[in-house]
C-alpha cells in the first residue's frame, strides 16, 4: 500500500477526531468558560494524558510494533507467525497490565502531592481540591487507553490502521454528549463545578468504550487476547530494554508538559485554559499530518532498514518530509496571521468572551511558529526507531526541555502566557536541529538539494498566501463574533482564500513535484 494511502487513512480519521475534538472544545468553552474551575479540570486532564503518552503511545509503540511485526511476518508459515505473535502479545499483556494497575493505584494515593507540586504558591484550597478530585476520577483512563495502544500496535502490524486512528473519536463524542447534558443541567440550576465533575467521569467511561472498540477489531483480525500469570520472558525483557530509553525520552516531552503547566500556574487565572484552547487548534494539523506520517512510515522504514536498503529508507524519509512541509507550512502561516479571528469564530461565546479570545489568539500566533518543528520531530524520530535506536531521541528531548525551561525563566515575567508558547517553539526547533545533525553524521539521511529547493518554493507560496490573508481578514471583522452562519461563512472564505492562493502559487513556482506526488500514490516495495 502507498505511503500516501496510509497517511490518508490515518490522517483522514485523525482529522475527524481533531474536528470532533475542536467541537468538544468549542462546547467546553461556551459551557464552562475560562476560569479557575476549567483551569483545575484541564490541569487534571493533562496528568493522565502525560502518562498515556509516556508509557503507551511513545515508548511502548516504538518498541512493541517492530517486535510484534517481526514475529508475525518473520516465518514462512503464516500460522506459525500468527501463533508466535499471539504468544508474544499475551506475555507482554501479562506484565504490562499489572504494572499499569500498580501505577494507577500509586498515583491515586499520591495525587494531592502531584497537584501541589504543579500548583501556584500559595495554593488556592478550592481550586486545589477540585484539581485533585478531577485527576483521581480521570487517572484510571490511563489503564484503559494503554490497553487500547497495545491492540492498536497489533493492528498496525498488519496494516490495519483505521481502528487505531478512529478510537479518539469515541472520547470526543462522549465528552460532547456530557457537555451538552451539562449545559442543560446548568440551565436547570446546576453549578459549573457539578458539570465539570460529570465531564470528568465521562472521560473514564469513554476509555471503557474505546477498549471495547479495539478489542472487537483485534478479534476480527484473528488475534486472541489471553490473560495469564505474569511471565518475564527474555523477549518481554528485551521489549523493556528497548522501551525504557524511549520512555525516558518521552518523559522529557511529558516533563515539558508538566513544567509548562507549572509556569502557567504562576500566571493569572485562565492561563491554563488559554493555552489549552490555542493548542487545540495547533494540534489539528499536527495530528492530521505529523502523527499520521509518523505512524505510516515506521513499518516501511523498518523493512527498508532491515533489508539494508538505504536508498529506499532515504526515499521514504524524503517523501515524508516533503509531504509534511507541503501541508504544515501553509497551516502555520494561516493560523499565525488569522489567529484571533479563528479563535473568535470557533470558541467565543457563552462564558468565553472577546477578551478571552484575544488572549488565546495571541498564544496561538506564537505557538504555531513551531508547528513545522513539531511535525518534523514526528517525521524524523521513526528513522531512529526503525534501527531500534531509542536513545538518540532521548538526548534531543532533554536538550529541548532544558532550552524550554531556560527560555521560560527569561520570557515568563515579560510576556506571560505568550512567553510560555514562545519557549515551547524555541525548544521544538532545537530538537529538530539535533535530530537532523545526528542523522547526517551517522550517514542515515541527508536532505537533498532538490528537496530543499521545493521547500523554499513552498515558503514562497505560503508567503503569497499570508499576504492575501493579511488583507482578507480585516474585510470580515464584523462576521467573526456574529451568528453561527456568519462565522461559518467567514471561516470558509478565509480557508478557501488560503487554499486557492497557496496551491495556485505552489504549482506556479514548482513547489509541488507532480511526479513525486504521483509516485507516493503507488505501492512501495521493500526491495
Amino acid at each position: 500500500m502507498s505511503l500516501l494511502k496510509h497517511v490518508g487513512t490515518i490522517g483522514g480519521l485523525t482529522m475527524v477526531s481533531r474536528v470532533a475534538g475542536m467541537a468538544r472544545e468549542m462546547i467546553f468553552s461556551r459551557v464552562l468558560g475560562a476560569n479557575a474551575v476549567t483551569d483545575a479540570w484541564f490541569q487534571a486532564f493533562i496528568i493522565p494524558n502525560v502518562f498515556r503518552r509516556l508509557f503507551a503511545e511513545g515508548a511502548f509503540s516504538a518498541a512493541f510494533v517492530p517486535m510484534f511485526s517481526k514475529r508475525l511476518h518473520g516465518s514462512t508459515d503464516p500460522e506459525t507467525g500468527l501463533e508466535e505473535a499471539r504468544s508474544f502479545s499475551a506475555d507482554v499483556l501479562s506484565v504490562f497490565l499489572p504494572v499499569l494497575i500498580a501505577l494507577c493505584a500509586v498515583m491515586l494515593l499520591a495525587m494531592p502531592g502531584v497537584i501541589w507540586l504543579l500548583a501556584d504558591k500559595p495554593v488556592d484550597p478550592a481550586e486545589f481540591a477540585l484539581a485533585v478530585d478531577f485527576a483521581r476520577i480521570m487517572f484510571p483512563y490511563i489503564v484503559l487507553v494503554s490497553l487500547v495502544t497495545l491492540f492498536t500496535g497489533m493492528l498496525n502490524s498488519v496494516s490495519r490502521f483505521a481502528p487505531g486512528a478512529s478510537f479518539p473519536i469515541i472520547l470526543n463524542i462522549v465528552l460532547i454528549a456530557a457537555l451538552l447534558l451539562g449545559e442543560r443541567a446548568i440551565d436547570e440550576g446546576a453549578s459549573v463545578e457539578q458539570v465539570a465533575y460529570g465531564v470528568a467521569w465521562a472521560v473514564t467511561g469513554a476509555g471503557v468504550m474505546q477498549l471495547a472498540w479495539l478489542y472487537t477489531w483485534v478479534r476480527v483480525e484473528g488475534f486472541e487476547v489471553k490473560l495469564r500469570l505474569p511471565r518475564l520472558t527474555p523477549e518481554v525483557k528485551r521489549l523493556g530494554i528497548i522501551a525504557l530509553p524511549a520512555a525516558i525520552g518521552g518523559g522529557a516531552y511529558q516533563i515539558n508538559t508538566l513544567v509548562q503547566l507549572y509556569f502557567l500556574n504562576q500566571l493569572q487565572s485562565g492561563s491554563v485554559s488559554y493555552m489549552n484552547y490555542a493548542d487545540r487548534l495547533n494540534q489539528l494539523p499536527l495530528g492530521i499530518i505529523g502523527i499520521a506520517l509518523s505512524t505510516a512510515i515506521l513499518p516501511t522504514l523498518s523493512r527498508f532498514v532491515g533489508s539494508d536498503n538505504r536508498e529506499g529508507a532515504s526515499r521514504v524519509q524524503s517523501d515524508a518530509i516533503e509531504l509534511s512541509m507541503l501541508l504544515t507550512i501553509p497551516a502555520a502561516v494561516a493560523m499565525a496571521i488569522c489567529a484571533t479571528p479563528f479563535i473568535t469564530m470557533i470558541f467565543q461565546g457563552g462564558r468565553f468572551d472577546l477578551a478571552d479570545a484575544a488572549t488565546t489568539g495571541n498564544v496561538l500566533a506564537a505557538l504555531v511558529l513551531g508547528l513545522p518543528a513539531y511535525v518534523l520531530v514526528k517525521v524524523l524520530v521513526p528513522n531512529f526507531y526503525a534501527r531500534s535506536d531509542t536513545k538518540t531521541p532521548v538526548y534531543a528531548a532533554f536538550i529541548s526541555l532544558a532550552v524550554f525551561v531556560a527560555m521560560n525563566l527569561v520570557l515568563l515575567d515579560r510576556f506571560g502566557v505568550v512567553g510560555v508558547a514562545f519557549s515551547s517553539v524555541i525548544g521544538a526547533w532545537i530538537n529538530v536541529g539535533f535530530l537532523y545533525v545526528v542523522l547526517v553524521r551517522r550517514g542515515y539521511y541527508r536532505i537533498s538539494g532538490a528537496l530543499l529547493l521545493r521547500i523554499a518554493r513552498q515558503l514562497v507560496a505560503a508567503a503569497a498566501m499570508g499576504a492575501a490573508l493579511f488583507y482578507a481578514r480585516d474585510l470580515l471583522t464584523d462576521w467573526y463574533a456574529a451568528g453561527l452562519l456568519a462565522r461559518l461563512f467567514a471561516l470558509g472564505v478565509l480557508v478557501l482564500c488560503a487554499a486557492i492562493v497557496y496551491f495556485a502559487v505552489a504549482f506556479a513556482v514548482g513547489a509541488i513535484d507532480r511526479q513525486r506526488i504521483a509516485a507516493l500514490t503507488k505501492k512501495q516495495k521493500a526491495d
